[in-house]
């Protein structure tokens, strides 16, 4: 992987984004915001953080992580059922519950 390649979040929440952006600091890597769905076709990254409570961002996601072979990883409140099932069923790497994401978010950028 390239090194200049950031990790990708698509979110719409800017303050929960710049959590996103500091641990991707920390470990030294770097972090993209992509606010639409539409926007996310053709970005190149290290990997795909995805709030899957946007509408589309399933599907989209899906679709980046086997265009690009990279890992899309999900997060979503532990009680939308009906979410996590649809990204189970969409082959997402990993959907994690809000409050996991955040306490994996180091490991998660550390990885990337």
């Amino acid at each position: 992987m390239s090194q200049g390649e950031p990790i990708i979040a698509l979110m719409s929440d800017l303050i929960f984004f710049s959590k996103i952006a500091a641990e991707a600091k920390a470990a030294g890597q770097s972090a993209t915001m992509i606010r639409t769905v539409a926007s996310l076709g053709g970005q190149q990254g290290k990997m795909l953080l995805v709030d899957l409570n946007m509408t589309g961002a399933i599907d989209a996601a899906a679709q980046w992580q086997q265009a690009t072979g990279r890992p899309a990883i999900g997060f979503v409140s532990h009680v939308d059922a009906a979410a996590i099932a649809a990204a189970k069923a969409a082959g997402l790497s990993q959907i994690l519950a809000r409050s996991r994401f955040v306490q994996v978010l180091p490991e998660l950028v550390a990885t990337a």
